[in-house]
């Protein structure tokens, strides 16, 4: 038992904090990821929607179900919604965007559709991943609708108290 204690003391004093930290400092930098016709994919999720999204270089065409952005999302703020992670990356109009979205409304198809375009853009350049990251667009919204209770008129919500 003693010499486990020894040599575990040995290896800490071996292994310095800077040689720590160098180690550390030494890890691989990130790759990009990207298929044979040069797109990185992502799944992108928001409520009960989910996302596919394909990104290549381009001219910033936004093609969602087949369809153009600004006719499959018709509102100007789902819209908005869906280009603030080119603006936060700094590439508006360089890559296009291939999206096929299934479940929940139009508002949760939006961000489902913007947190898989901004998983993809880190996938495809990682060097525009720490403003994606400081932006919160990488992580997923995990807010999602609560489920409703038996003896409960809604997830809540009580039916209407009666004295008599």
């Amino acid at each position: 038992m003693t010499d486990t204690i020894n040599t575990l003391e040995d290896l800490k004093e071996a292994v310095s904090a800077d040689e720590a930290a160098v180690a550390i400092d030494a890890a691989p930098a990130r790759e990009p990821i990207r298929d044979e016709l040069g797109r990185s994919y992502a799944t992108g999720k928001r409520k009960d929607a989910v996302a596919r999204v394909w990104v290549k270089p381009g001219s910033g065409k936004v093609t969602v179900n087949g369809r153009e952005m600004n006719k499959y999302f018709a509102r100007p703020v789902l819209q908005m919604v869906i280009g603030q992670a080119f603006t936060v990356a700094g590439v508006e109009g360089e890559f296009d965007v291939q999206a096929t979205v299934k479940g929940g409304g139009l508002s949760g198809q939006a961000g489902a559709v913007k947190h898989g375009i901004s998983k993809a853009l880190s996938l495809y350049e990682p060097s525009l991943r720490p403003a994606l990251k400081a932006a919160g667009f990488l992580t997923r919204d995990s807010r999602v609708v609560e489920r409703k209770k038996y003896g409960k008129r809604k997830a809540r919500r009580s039916f209407q108290f009666s004295k008599r």
